[in-house]
């Protein structure tokens, strides 16, 4: 099959596009707002873009709460989403308020990070500690407004669990990330293979 994306007449009954660029990480964002209100979504368009500096990137689709606190205070935690934490990264999704803890919506224990005010995840293996870099507001349909946001931040803090270092190497398979899919499906990563780039 082939379709153009601006009719976007793919004659399915949900568009195949997510199903394509999978797996994808997700970032599991937890932010403060000025006042002190703490705030964790999970966001499937997500990646790391460079390693030096450390740069993050997140998308989202209008302004949610995240993107609000990140502008407001400058900083966010980027946590890894596990199987072992799959349902309370799903129960996090939950459309609620302004204003309510998705922490305690979900039955999560915070930990005080280091260089940021907001807390991580304290059961999740990772967390990536961010300064807000900038926001990059992408256009719609014939320059419209697209109501999609990038937000991009530089990590300045790295907190990784020491159980899954081993050798001097993360062991990334053994903390199991789950990874975004199409449609509602998720993957698990539970192991991993070596190549060495050619020359």
């Amino acid at each position: 099959m082939f379709y153009g994306t601006e009719e976007n007449n793919h004659g399915h009954q949900y568009d195949p596009f997510k199903a394509l660029v999978a797996p994808r990480p997700i970032g599991w964002i937890s932010s403060m707002s000025a006042a002190g209100v703490v705030n964790l979504a999970p966001y499937s368009f997500f990646n790391a873009m460079s390693d030096n500096p450390h740069y993050v990137v997140f998308g989202s689709a209008g302004q949610k709460d995240s993107i609000t606190n990140i502008v407001e205070t400058g900083e966010f935690v980027c946590n890894m989403a596990t199987w072992d934490l799959r349902e309370q990264m799903n129960q996090s999704s939950a459309p609620v308020e302004t204003g309510v803890d998705e922490f305690e919506l979900a039955g999560l224990e915070k930990a005080a990070s280091v260089m940021v005010k907001p807390p991580r995840v304290a059961a999740s293996p990772v967390g990536l500690e961010c300064r807000y870099v900038k926001t990059v507001d992408l256009p719609g349909h014939d320059n419209a407004a697209g109501g999609y946001a990038i937000v991009v931040g530089q990590v300045i803090g790295v907190y990784i669990d020491d159980r899954f270092i081993e050798d001097g190497r993360v062991n990334t398979a053994a903390m199991q990330p789950i990874m975004r899919m199409g449609y509602s499906e998720y993957t698990v990563v539970k192991e991993a293979f070596r190549m060495r780039r050619p020359g």
